[in-house]
């Protein structure tokens, strides 16, 4: 296994398969992130992570964490709260403050750069990525984005200013993705945070089997739309 470096002159990647097992998952380098070659990445269970400085990474780990949505963990004291909830959660009303927010929310630095921003703005104004919003008032305190693959939804970032923001974003994005036949919901890497909420760990070559199969499954053009989720 070697680390394949990409050509500008061509958006195609390496098999998954032959990414490194240490680090897990690093597949190719360099590239750009040109709307179609992001959409490439992400057809085929790879996507962009870099730290400021370096050149485009692109993995595929394995495992792969994911979430099931009708598996989400709603907790004792989360259903608690949600029955009460101060917040009004929307969806693609404020894609850039999402992502920007995602980038300030790292104390240990951030992957969300300038140009990782820009690029996933033109994804979403082509209507590729797409914003959750969590309200309080009309503060903006919680949210996560992400890039749509058909019943797939390949989540990158979530940020949280108030107390189960970031909960409340995917438990609202969950019931309103299974209302639409969303069928699941990439993780990428698993942490103690998607963990707790039900991401599980599957091997690469099983998640790229449900990409295989969901992304093909076109949701109603509605499920995207602009709207209050609740």
């Amino acid at each position: 296994m070697r680390l394949i470096q990409l050509s500008r002159d061509s958006i195609a990647f390496p098999s998954p398969e032959g990414a490194l097992r240490e680090p897990n998952g690093l597949l190719a380098l360099g590239g750009d992130l040109s709307p179609a070659r992001l959409l490439m990445a992400y057809q085929r269970g790879i996507f962009p992570w870099f730290s400021p400085g370096d050149p485009i990474l692109w993995w595929s780990p394995d495992p792969r964490a994911v979430l099931f949505p009708e598996r989400f963990h709603l907790s004792r004291s989360m259903k608690r709260f949600h029955r009460n909830s101060p917040y009004r959660v929307t969806l693609n009303h404020a894609f850039e403050r999402v992502i920007s927010e995602c980038a300030d929310d790292r104390d240990e630095g951030t992957w969300i750069t300038p140009d990782i921003i820009d690029a996933y703005k033109r994804l979403h104004e082509l209507g590729h990525a797409h914003s959750i919003e969590v309200w309080e008032d009309n503060e903006l305190v919680g949210g996560m984005y992400g890039v749509a693959q058909g019943a797939l939804f390949c989540g990158e970032s979530m940020f949280s200013r108030r107390e189960n923001a970031s909960k409340t974003a995917l438990l609202i994005f969950c019931q309103h993705f299974i209302s639409y036949g969303g069928k699941l919901i990439d993780c990428q890497v698993l942490n103690a945070h998607t963990a707790s909420l039900g991401a599980i760990e599957i091997p690469r070559r099983e998640y790229l089997s449900h990409l295989s199969i969901f992304r093909p499954q076109a949701l109603a053009s509605y499920c995207w739309v602009p709207q209050i989720l609740s």
